[in-house]
C-alpha cells in the first residue's frame, strides 16, 4: 500500500505533463519557460532548504559514494563496451544506462517514503551526479570517438543551480546560523513547488519522443532497471557503515528511470532514435519495477 502511495501521484503528474505536451496545452515554449523557473529556482531552493537542515557527517558517507558509484561506473562500462562492439564507435548508451532520473523521480520518491531522513543521502548522491557521469561520458565520447573533451562544459557543471543550491545550503548548516522565519517561510514555499511542476516538466519532455522500442532499448532499459539497482543492493548490503534507509535510499535511486537530460549527448540520428527510446522504455517500465524493488526493500 505504501509503495502505491508513493509511485501513483509521481506517475500520476508525469502522465498530466505528457499528456498537457501531447495537446499542445503546453506549448514547447511554455515547456520551457516552466523548465527553467523550475530548475533555475524551485529545485534549488529545495535542495538547499533540505541540506541546510541535514546531518551532513551522516550523509557524506565514503562508503554510501561507493555503494553508488561503483555499479554505476561497471553498467556504463559493460553497456558501453557491448554498443561499441557493435556500433564501432561510441554511444551515449552506457550514460543512459547509468544516469538515474534522481531529481524529478528520486526526490519525489524518496521524499514521499521516508521524508527529510531519506532525502540527505539523496543529496549526497545528487553532489556528485552530474559531474560525475558526464565527464565519464565525455571522456569515453573522446577517447571512442570523434569528440573533443570540453573542460567548459565540464566545468559548466559546476555552476549548475542545484549544485549551487546544495553548496549554500551546505555552508549553511555549517556556519550555525539562523535564517529569519518569515524568509525560511517564503524558501519552504518555493521548494514546494519543485516536484510538481518538476513531474509536469518530465511528461511534457517525454511527449515530444515517440516509443519505438527497439531489442537495444530494452537492452539498456532493462540494465538500467534491474542491473543497477541490483548491483548497488547487493555491494551495499556487503560494505559496513550503511543503515537500512541509508541502502534503502541507494537502491530505489539506481532503480529510478534514465534522465531525460541525457538526450543533449546524442550527437547523431541513429543515437536520438536509440536515446530517446531508451529513456521512454525505461520510465514506462520503471512504473512496474520501482514499486518491485521498493517491495524488496521493505516498503
Amino acid at each position: 500500500m505504501l509503495a502505491a502511495q508513493a509511485i501513483l501521484p509521481i506517475f500520476a503528474l508525469i502522465v498530466l505533463g505528457y499528456l498537457l505536451g501531447w495537446r499542445q496545452w503546453l506549448t514547447n515554449e511554455s515547456a520551457a519557460g516552466l523548465a527553467n523557473i523550475t530548475f533555475k529556482l524551485f529545485m534549488p531552493t529545495l535542495l538547499f532548504a533540505g541540506i541546510a537542515k541535514a546531518s551532513l557527517a551522516e550523509g557524506l558517507s565514503p562508503m554510501l559514494l561507493l555503494a553508488y558509484y561503483l555499479p554505476v561506473l561497471l553498467v556504463f562500462g559493460v553497456v558501453n563496451v557491448l554498443s561499441h562492439w557493435r556500433r564501432g564507435t561510441a554511444t551515449p548508451l552506457g550514460l543512459v544506462a547509468a544516469f538515474s532520473n534522481n531529481v524529478l523521480v528520486g526526490i519525489p520518491l524518496i521524499a514521499s517514503l521516508m521524508g527529510n531522513d531519506g532525502l540527505l543521502y539523496v543529496f549526497a548522491i545528487l553532489v556528485f551526479h552530474s559531474l560525475t557521469l558526464f565527464s565519464l561520458h565525455s571522456f569515453y565520447a573522446a577517447f571512442g570517438g570523434q569528440e573533443r573533451v570540453d573542460g567548459r562544459a565540464l566545468l559548466k557543471n559546476l555552476a549548475n543551480p542545484m549544485i549551487i543550491g546544495l553548496g549554500l545550503g551546505a555552508l549553511l548548516n555549517l556556519s550555525g546560523l539562523q535564517v529569519p522565519e518569515s524568509l525560511w517561510r517564503a524558501i519552504t514555499w518555493l521548494g514546494q513547488a519543485a516536484l510538481p511542476c518538476a513531474l509536469i516538466v518530465l511528461g511534457a519532455s517525454l511527449s515530444r519522443y515517440r516509443l519505438r522500442p527497439t531489442g537495444e532499448a530494452w537492452g539498456v532499459a532493462l540494465a538500467k532497471l534491474v542491473l543497477f539497482p541490483a548491483l548497488v543492493w547487493w555491494l551495499s548490503g556487503q560494505l559496513p557503515g550503511l543503515n537500512e534507509t541509508a541502502r534503502s535510499v541507494l537502491v530505489l535511486l539506481a532503480a529510478c528511470p534514465s534522465g531525460v537530460n541525457v538526450m543533449a549527448f546524442a550527437r547523431t540520428a541513429e543515437d536520438s532514435r536509440s536515446v530517446s527510446a531508451a529513456i521512454s522504455l525505461s520510465t514506462l517500465l520503471a512504473a512496474v519495477s520501482l514499486p518491485l524493488w521498493m517491495l524488496l526493500v521493505g516498503f
